[in-house]
């Protein structure tokens, strides 16, 4: 197990967030991830960095993993501008990530909660979620009802949005 994926499992033991693991060979992509998924019962994520025109803010957004993100449809309904992907150097300053690791359980590296959660709203009914845990060579996979509170828990704004 990684430094990454230690301080996720930790952090979840902490909390009383009960979580499967799958181990896999590394994965950067949804679709390189989905022959390893098929046997998992959970409704799979994407997870994409972004930042605003500006570059003053930044965003994680978490939708189901079949879909493409408009990222204009999604900058107008959390009322900001111009959306695009972050950096790697960003992704690791504000989550402590790599690009093909993005996970909300990045959130744990965001001491200052400066990073904003947009979630697809189709996500909410869900009830078994997985998730990198910060590292791509493993799946974690944790109730709906568990991944929200580890939202509440983290502090991070959280709005959710059609996609």
């Amino acid at each position: 197990m990684t430094p990454q994926e230690s301080a996720v499992a930790a952090r979840l033991r902490d909390l009383s967030i009960a979580f499967e693991r799958f181990e896999h060979p590394p994965v950067a992509t949804v679709e390189e991830a989905a022959q390893y998924w098929a046997p998992i019962g959970a409704m799979h994520c994407k997870n994409l960095f972004l930042r605003n025109q500006k570059g003053n803010r930044h965003y994680l957004v978490v939708l189901v993993h079949s879909k493409k993100a408009d990222l204009r449809a999604v900058a107008d309904q959390i009322g900001d501008g111009k959306l695009s992907f972050a950096s790697p150097e960003r992704l690791a300053t504000h989550l402590g990530l790599t690009p093909g690791s993005v996970s909300p359980f990045g959130l744990i590296n965001d001491r200052s909660r400066a990073v904003r959660v947009v979630i697809d709203r189709d996500l909410k009914s869900a009830v078994r979620l997985s998730f990198h845990p910060n590292i791509n060579t493993a799946t974690y996979v944790v109730t709906g009802v568990d991944f929200a509170r580890f939202l509440d828990i983290c502090g991070n704004t959280v709005q959710y949005v059609t996609i």
